[in-house]
C-alpha cells in the first residue's frame, strides 16, 4: 500500500514554480509557432561546386550577412558548401537568380567585394562588370582578381593572331611569355565556351636526365617537366575548380605520345618545348586536329635537347606550312623577355657565345 503525504507549500516557493511553469508554457508555444512557420515557408537548398566556399562566403561569412540585409524576409543558414533558405516563393526565385549572378561573377574574376554584391544585388541587368577594372588587353581574370593580359607588343600580336587563326606557332627564347600568353588564350576560350576542353602537352624528351631512373609512375615521372603549365593554370584558375577540371577531363595535361590516335575536336590544344619533337612526332601532333579546334605550338630552337642530327620538327614545320592560311607564325625576341633583367643579358651573352 502506498502512502502520500500531503505537504503544504510555502508561499515563495509555490510563486517559483508558477514562474518556472509559465516560462516553460511560453517557450512551447514559442517552438509551436516556429514549427508552424517553417511548414508553412518553402525550403530550398542550393549546393556550391567547384568554388571554395570559403572564398565565395568571405570572411565571418560577410557575403551570407550581405544577403540577410537585402532579402530580410528569407531565412539564410550556410553550412559548409550548402545554403538552405526558407521564404515565400517569390522572393526564393528572386534569391536564386541574385546568387546566380554572384556566382557567374565570382567565376568570371574570381573574386567578391562588398562593393561588387552591392551592384548585383542592386543591378537591372543580367550581367555586372567590375567596377574600376578596364577590358581592354584583359585575357583572364586570375586567382584573386589578378589581371593577365599581354605584356609585350609581340604578345599583344599572339592575341590577335589567335583571334584570326586557328593554329600558331610562337617562336622565341626563354623567358618571352610564350607558354604563360598560349595558357591564358586558352582559359580564356574555355570560360566564354569557344571550346570544351583544354589539352596541353610536352614531348617527354629529358634534358640530360632519364625518366626510367626517377623513381613513381609515369605520371609522377612527368609532373617536372608539365610544370610550368601547371604554374600558369594555377594562376588563372581557382585551386578546387582546377582540381575538378583536371579530374573530369577538361583540361587535360600529358606527353605528346598520348596524343597519337586522338582526334582532338573542340579543344584548344597548347604544344610546348616543340623544339624537341622529332618530324613524325610533330606531324603526329598536327594532323591530331579536328573540329573547332585551336592549336598554339610552342619552342625555342635555341634550347634543342635532340641527339645531334636529329633534325627538330619545330625547325621542319616552320618552314613546311609558313604559306598556308590559317596557320601563323610570331617571333619573340629579346624586347619581350619580361623574367628577371638579369635574363636578358644571360640571353645575349649565350648568343655571343654560340655564334663564335
Amino acid at each position: 500500500m502506498l502512502l502520500i503525504k500531503c505537504v503544504k507549500v510555502p508561499q515563495k516557493i509555490h510563486t517559483k514554480l508558477n514562474i518556472s511553469e509559465n516560462l516553460f508554457t511560453i517557450f512551447k508555444l514559442y517552438y509551436l509557432i516556429t514549427l508552424i512557420n517553417h511548414k508553412h515557408l518553402n525550403e530550398r537548398i542550393i549546393e556550391l561546386t567547384e568554388i571554395n566556399p570559403n572564398d565565395f562566403f568571405g570572411a565571418h561569412n560577410s557575403t551570407v550577412e550581405q544577403l540577410k540585409r537585402y532579402f530580410p524576409k528569407i531565412k539564410i543558414v550556410a553550412r559548409g558548401s550548402k545554403l538552405k533558405i526558407y521564404g515565400e516563393p517569390d522572393l526564393l526565385d528572386e534569391f536564386e537568380k541574385r546568387l546566380e549572378m554572384l556566382i557567374k561573377y565570382f567565376n568570371k574574376y574570381n573574386k567578391l567585394d562588398e562593393n561588387s554584391i552591392e551592384r548585383i544585388l542592386t543591378s537591372t541587368g543580367k550581367e555586372v562588370k567590375s567596377g574600376g577594372l578596364k577590358a581592354k588587353d584583359v585575357l583572364v581574370h586570375g586567382v584573386n582578381g589578378r589581371l593577365i593580359k599581354p605584356q609585350t607588343e609581340n604578345q599583344r600580336k599572339m592575341v590577335s593572331m589567335m583571334q584570326k587563326n586557328d593554329m600558331l606557332f610562337a617562336v622565341g627564347p626563354a623567358g618571352t611569355g610564350k607558354t604563360y600568353t598560349a595558357v591564358a588564350l586558352a582559359v580564356k576560350a574555355l570560360k566564354e565556351k569557344e571550346v570544351k576542353k583544354i589539352i596541353l602537352t610536352r614531348p617527354a624528351v629529358e634534358s640530360g636526365e632519364n625518366l626510367g631512373f626517377l623513381p613513381g609512375d609515369l605520371k609522377e615521372k612527368l609532373d617536372p617537366y608539365m610544370q610550368p603549365l601547371y604554374d600558369a593554370l594555377r594562376d588563372m584558375i581557382p585551386h578546387e575548380k582546377l582540381e575538378s577540371y583536371i579530374e573530369k577531363g577538361v583540361i587535360q595535361i600529358a606527353p605528346l605520345a598520348f596524343m597519337r590516335g586522338r582526334t582532338l575536336d573542340n579543344a584548344f590544344v597548347i604544344l610546348d618545348e616543340a623544339q624537341n619533337t622529332t618530324h613524325n612526332q610533330m606531324k603526329m601532333f598536327l594532323t591530331r586536329m579536328g573540329k573547332n579546334a585551336k592549336f598554339v605550338i610552342n619552342g625555342d630552337p635555341g634550347q634543342i635537347d635532340l641527339p645531334r642530327k636529329q633534325i627538330s620538327g619545330l625547325k621542319e614545320a616552320l618552314l613546311a606550312l609558313k604559306d598556308i592560311d590559317g596557320i601563323a607564325q610570331i617571333y619573340l625576341d629579346d624586347k619581350d623577355i619580361i623574367r628577371h633583367k638579369l635574363v636578358k643579358s644571360i640571353i645575349t651573352a649565350y648568343k655571343g657565345i654560340e655564334t663564335d
